[in-house]
């Protein structure tokens, strides 16, 4: 294809008016819908859960419902002890585990983490909260690649084993954002025994997309806790996972798990900041998605009917435009999650996504997948394809296949 005839297929699209969204990972409407039992699960006499707890009051203390916990202790393959339900967002967890790291060091710390002008591992291209929160919080980020596999583990180990300034590692090990990787068994016992000059060094594992898989073809999560508790850290892992893609997702559920040491350790501060959670919201999503087919298995089950031909049109898109031969870009095809990962061959991301906005397609902007907005390759641009529909996608991704062919024929043409 000429340059002209790329530039004739862009201009007729951008004269179309479209307004269409693949900036960040929403649920779609249909996905909303599947919970809508949500807003009737409880009724005004539903208050008191099966241990008698009054949901009105106080009960649970800040751990969250006994029967919220044992529910999410299933999901992440624990038990109950090991696991705090709070409110809606993880991240929110996050950025209370790290402040208090901060502010008093975790189990095994030598100190306040502030003291020491603390590094933290992330991953590359990975997600932009992650950045942001540890950014905000004054953290120096060291990245390693995101690997077919998982982090780079063997710069991981050089980076753990060089300081104790290294405090840990903060990434997502399952259909990982934006690539949709998942960590291997093997990278994953490496990670949890790892020789670490810093006495707490923590495995900091966002696993957002835990069961959030396309098919019945799924990638295996692994089991921070068991792995670390096995390789004799057993404080060295928190996981954290939400109900924000699985229900509502801002009126839904965060949890996270840790050894019971680290559990109690954490839930001092915890109690000195709140008296506890939404118990009424935990009670509500236990009663739905105990009522639910084939319960939180049955729910996401039906989600991947509905996101899975979303992928897959931006699949058949890019290779029926772009070939698969790697000329204009190479895409990833994770098994789950919410994101494709698409590099362009030549270094033109911030062009494409300008291209791409101005005819009328949004996209995450160019960078947001590495630290403070600043992709080094210009190459790398985040796929968000779950929200529209599924035309919408088709259309979409035709106009960012047209964008791709343009900068990367106006970049070739260069002196």
């Amino acid at each position: 294809m000429t340059s002209t005839t790329a530039r004739e297929q862009y201009e007729a699209f951008k004269a179309r008016g479209l307004r269409l969204n693949m900036q960040r990972g929403q649920p779609s409407d249909a996905d909303f819908d599947l919970s809508n039992g949500l807003l009737t699960a409880l009724g005004e006499h539903d208050y008191l859960t099966d241990s008698g707890s009054d949901i009105r009051n106080y009960p649970g203390g800040v751990h969250g419902l006994p029967e919220a916990r044992a529910l999410f202790a299933d999901y992440l393959d624990v038990k109950a002890e090991n696991v705090i339900v709070w409110n809606n967002a993880s991240l929110e967890l996050q950025a209370f585990v790290l402040t208090t790291a901060l502010l008093h060091g975790l189990r095994g710390s030598t100190g306040p983490w502030v003291t020491q002008k603390p590094q933290m591992i992330v991953t590359t291209p990975g997600y932009d909260r992650h950045f942001l929160l540890l950014e905000t919080l004054g953290f120096e980020l060291l990245t390693v690649d995101m690997q077919p596999d998982g982090p780079d583990l063997d710069a991981v180990e050089r980076l753990a084993a060089g300081s104790d300034r290294v405090k840990g590692i903060l990434f997502v090990p399952t259909y990982s954002n934006p690539g949709g990787e998942t960590i291997s068994a093997e990278k994953a016992a490496r990670l949890a025994g790892l020789s670490a000059a810093a006495p707490d060094f923590t495995i900091f594992a966002d696993d957002a997309y835990r069961a959030h898989h396309l098919s019945d073809d799924r990638d295996a999560p692994v089991n921070f806790i068991q792995l670390a508790r096995d390789a004799g850290h057993p404080d060295r892992a928190l996981v954290f996972a939400s109900t924000s893609k699985v229900t509502f997702a801002g009126a839904g559920l965060g949890f996270m798990a840790s050894s019971e040491d680290h559990i109690q350790y954490l839930s001092t501060y915890l109690n000195a900041m709140s008296i506890g959670p939404n118990k009424a919201e935990q009670w509500r999503h236990v009663r739905f998605l105990r009522a639910y087919p084939g319960g939180l298995d049955g729910l996401m089950r039906d989600h991947a009917r509905l996101i899975a031909p979303k992928f897959q049109a931006v699949y058949d898109v890019l290779s029926e435009d772009l070939g698969t031969d790697g000329r204009y870009a190479t895409w990833t095809a994770p098994r789950g999650g919410y994101f494709i990962s698409l590099d362009t061959a030549l270094p033109v991301a911030d062009r494409v996504v300008k291209l791409a906005q101005e005819a009328g397609v949004s996209l995450t902007p160019a960078g947001a997948t590495y630290p403070a907005g600043r992709d080094p390759h210009n190459r790398n641009i985040r796929l968000a394809p779950t929200r529209p529909e599924v035309e919408d996608v088709r259309t979409a991704m035709r106009v960012v296949a047209a964008c791709i062919r343009l900068a990367s024929e106006e970049y070739a043409a260069q002196p």
